[in-house]
């Protein structure tokens, strides 16, 4: 069958590969490779025939991975970590560039290969360390949006290195051909913009008119490949190309859509590009080097990681981030195989430190997990050995600290917290960590204390003892759980309302006796519901009990474990319920022309009058002898379904039609 036989095989050994790293919770892509080496040259049995086709469609798997991931990027992902993202990202791929290659030479290996390392190792894995984080429970901490952005511009950094990296391999290729290189493809991407916002989507809804997912398939397929294609007789990268359409066309109304159209396709065609680089993979030079593989691969973990912790240090960012930074980047990237096989086939990288390369990134792709699980416990063993620091605290009230709140975290949450009680009146103090936040609520002249308030000294200072309440607001359930811990130590019966991410989360603040856990998101997108639901005329008491079932089995493990959780959760359900509905009286309503205490609202209907607006004039607080009149708007105070009834009194043709 010639290549569709070797496409079938590929394809087979892809899905047996990628079930078995699904099974050991290793991310696909390793089980891509493995296919590869198996059905490779080296390994014998059922071999793929011809290797040189494969690669070339292989190449439609790059372009289709490079346009996929324009097509994700966006500067809104980059804007609450931009400074560490766009600064520190630079800052770290230098270095572990440097690194990289001083290892390579250390291992003796010539200039341009030992160099090619240093890339390869720059870049982390963004497949892996989502999924990593996703299982952890770590999504949506300040260390995992720290990592997310510092990932999207390490992938955005690939496309130049795929530029420039293949010049260095030749001796013919100086300063003036890289110059040249970077004027094409600065000219490239500005007719890109302007093809990209006149003429690409004018096209694209030219298509979507038609309403044929295939041909709009097909045109973003054919975007995509074009461009890479143009950019490749231009004497440029073809994944460039195919990367900036994407970029560019991720700017229209379409681009959501195209990436949705693309995936599969890209899925597939990635599936041969990762087995591909397995083919060419010898096991058996692996067996003969495993010393040298291991030892390349502790120095550069560690080495980069180290790194990854100080860039996040020195960005400002305390507590558990940069451990969590150093322990959770280590690896290199998939897209790192993707330009070490760049390299191989430019000419510059040897075949043999290729095969190093890939089983340096396979060992530290499978080390993530349990290394980055080590998070939580060596934060915990920091904190005991490390001296305690100095405090420094400002706007504290002379007379002390007694009946208030402590806000752990001065973040938007513990910010916008703060601005509530003070307006409030209420006492209060936040406790920060962080020098930009901490300069962020003296500003605005929020009592607060420049420390980890994990630490016993930290929240001693800010009166724990005497407070009221202990307000946690950081998401990171590592130290949130440290929080808990240092303030009941403090006060064993001080209540506690901590911030939660996930059930996860919520599990173990409920095992330290948290009853009170919030998921922000979560009670964000019910409420959102809540209102659309309103506005679509839902009764209120539907809707109530909607929003109950929904928030009943978000927290249906955490009801399980802990069922005094639940009996809270029900007694906010029910004074939640206790509502105030304005609701008006019409023309031919029963409760017209008869006076409160002729109509028994409280025994009758279960909810009482507190108020009726009246031609503009507020009667609060009606008397018994008050007597209801057409047009009056009548304040009542009751739950619900209570609310509804009155509601159909009031309007009879509601009843009528059966509403």
């Amino acid at each position: 069958m010639g290549i569709a036989g070797d496409i079938v095989i590929l394809v087979v050994a892809g899905m047996l590969g990628g079930l078995v790293a699904q099974m050991l919770r290793q991310p696909l892509i390793l089980g891509y490779i493995l296919a590869g080496v198996l059905v490779g040259p080296y390994t014998g049995g059922i071999t793929v025939s011809g290797i040189h086709d494969i690669e070339l469609l292989a190449e439609i798997g790059v372009a289709l991975l490079l346009f996929a991931l324009g097509l994700e990027f966006s500067l809104r992902d980059l804007r609450p970590v931009r400074f560490v993202a766009l600064l520190g990202t630079p800052v770290q791929i230098i270095l572990c560039m440097g690194a990289g290659y001083g290892v390579g030479v250390l291992a003796g290996w010539d200039d341009v290969p030992a160099l090619w390392f240093g890339a390869f190792v720059s870049l982390s894995s963004t497949m892996v360390i989502l999924k990593t984080l996703e299982s952890q429970g770590w999504l949506g901490s300040l260390s995992s949006r720290v990592m997310i952005g510092m990932l999207i511009v390490q992938d955005l950094a690939v496309v130049p290195m795929l530029i420039i990296m293949p010049k260095l391999g030749h001796a013919s290729s100086g300063m003036a051909d890289l110059g040249w290189a970077a004027v094409k493809a600065s000219l490239f991407i500005a007719g890109m913009t302007i093809m990209g916002t006149r003429i690409m989507p004018r096209i694209l809804r030219l298509i979507a008119r038609w309403n044929s997912r295939e041909l709009f398939m097909l045109a973003c397929s054919g975007i995509g490949l074009g461009i890479g294609y143009g950019t490749y007789l231009l004497g440029l990268s073809f994944a460039f190309g195919a990367f900036v359409a994407g970029m560019v066309l991720s700017e229209s109304d379409y681009g959501h859509q195209a990436l949705g159209d693309i995936i599969p396709l890209r899925d597939l065609f990635g599936l041969l590009f990762f087995a591909s680089m397995g083919m060419l993979v010898d096991p058996r030079f692996i067996a003969a080097h495993w010393g040298t593989v291991l030892w390349l691969s502790v120095v550069v973990f560690a080495v980069k990681g180290v790194v990854c912790a100080c860039i996040g240090r020195g960005f400002g960012y305390g507590n558990v981030v940069p451990l969590a930074m150093g322990l959770g980047m280590f690896q290199a990237g998939e897209l790192s195989f993707l330009l070490a096989r760049v390299g191989v086939d430019s000419g510059s990288l040897p075949r043999e430190q290729y095969t190093m390369f890939l089983a340096v990134g396979i060992l530290g792709m499978i080390a993530t997990p349990p290394l980055s699980s080590l998070t939580a416990p060596l934060y915990a063993l920091r904190r005991r050995m490390l001296p305690t620091p100095m405090l420094q605290s400002v706007n504290i009230p002379h007379e002390g600290l007694s009946g208030h709140v402590v806000i752990a975290g001065g973040g938007r949450v513990g910010r916008y917290v703060a601005e509530i009680l003070a307006g409030l009146e209420l006492p209060f103090v936040v406790v920060e960590s962080s020098s930009r936040r901490f300069d962020l609520c003296r500003e605005r002249g929020y009592p607060i204390i420049f420390g980890d308030a994990a630490r016993e000294n930290v929240l001693d200072a800010a009166g724990m003892a005497e407070a009221r309440l202990l307000l946690v607001t950081i998401p990171t359930i590592t130290v949130a759980t440290a929080v808990v811990e240092q303030g009941r130590s403090l006060n064993a019966g001080v209540e506690v309302v901590a911030r939660a991410a996930g059930e996860e989360q919520m599990e173990a603040l409920a095992e330290l006796g948290v009853r009170q856990a919030i998921q922000p998101e979560f009670e964000a997108g019910l409420e959102l519901t809540r209102q659309a639901l309103l506005h679509l005329g839902l009764p209120v008491g539907e809707i109530q009990r909607f929003s109950d079932s929904v928030r009943n089995g978000r927290y249906a493990a955490v009801f399980e474990s802990h069922p005094e959780y639940r009996t809270l959760s029900q007694v906010g359900s029910a004074v939640k319920g206790m509502e105030l509905a304005w609701i008006a009286l019409h023309d031919g309503s029963g409760l017209c022309g008869k006076s409160l205490a002729e109509l028994n609202l409280r025994a009758v209907l279960g909810v009482s009058a507190v108020a009726v607006l009246r031609r503009g004039t507020l009667l609060s607080n009606p008397s018994a002898d008050l007597v209801f009149m057409p047009e009056d708007i009548v304040g009542v105070l009751g739950c619900s379904e209570d609310a509804d009834r009155f509601a159909l009194a009031a309007h009879p043709d509601r009843a009528e039609r059966g509403e």
